[in-house]
């Protein structure tokens, strides 16, 4: 009867170890474990390209005001651009002249005034067109219809500018900010929008002033790709740390052997 040597109960190899129930067991939490860093990864490359889709997707339907925004509320930038329409009356007493707005690289000026909205009895400023003078804005005045006369317009809604000083000692204003407006309108009671309309038509011979429909500059967001690969890298580790384990216990079964062989052989007389 041929006698069984405990190194011949030795696994030859790895992947041996591998099958046994305890490391069956910890692949299967270890390709769970990758899964879910797999997930993770996938989320953050979705969220990199949802970045990418157009912010403006319906700016060229128009739609009343009063259901892209109300008065006296945050200018979001999802409103930026969007075609509007409204009804009201013009103010005789608020109309204003802005200096050195251009027109396709050409300065000139911009007839702006105040709008009442019917609607939510609201105050709107409103650029009426662009001409080459002063002069000529100036004589545009007077074909305008205002107060009692109720019109409709339409026109891109934009957000307020930022104020400036830089010729208010000249008495001239150089870009429409809806609160420098409102420090010089006569008479205005109720609440006021805080972007302005581009009016799509015009009064008085001026020129319509030029506002294309916005322009989506979409980025892509390298953070979330920095992430996505972070959690694949993770997938992996995952699976590589159970093979490094495994391996470990391979190496660590052979060298308890070995010590107990040289033991044993050192024992024997």
């Amino acid at each position: 009867m041929t006698e069984t040597r405990p190194s011949d109960l030795l696994p030859e190899t790895m992947w041996e170890v591998a099958r046994r129930p305890k490391w069956i067991a910890m692949l299967v939490f270890a390709l769970l474990v990758a899964a879910l860093f797999a997930y993770l990864g996938h989320w953050q490359l979705d969220r990199s390209v949802e970045s990418l889709k157009p912010a403006h997707t319906a700016t060229e339907t128009r739609v009343p005001l009063a259901d892209v925004q109300k008065p006296q509320t945050e200018f979001l930038d999802k409103f930026t651009g969007q075609k509007v329409s409204l009804s009201g009356s013009f103010s005789a007493s608020d109309f204003t002249i802005l200096s050195d707005r251009l027109q396709h690289s050409e300065s000139g000026y911009w007839l702006v005034d105040r709008f009442q909205y019917d609607r939510t009895n609201a105050s709107v400023v409103v650029a009426l067109g662009w001409s080459k003078t002063r002069a000529e804005a100036k004589a545009a005045i007077s074909s305008v219809p205002t107060s009692p006369t109720t019109i409709s317009i339409g026109g891109r809604y934009l957000p307020t500018e930022a104020a400036d000083d830089g010729k208010f000692q000249q008495g001239l204003l150089t870009v429409i900010s809806v609160p420098q407006l409102i420090n010089r309108w006569s008479d205005v009671s109720g609440d006021v929008y805080n972007g302005y309309v581009v009016a799509d038509r015009t009064w008085g011979g001026m020129t319509a002033i030029y506002s294309p429909k916005p322009i989506d500059k979409a980025t892509l967001n390298w953070l979330n790709i920095f992430y996505a690969v972070e959690w694949v890298v993770f997938a992996g580790f995952a699976i590589f740390l159970w093979y490094r384990l495994v391996k470990d216990d391979f190496e660590r079964i052979h060298e308890e052997a070995d010590e107990a062989a040289l033991a044993a052989a050192s024992a024997t007389p």
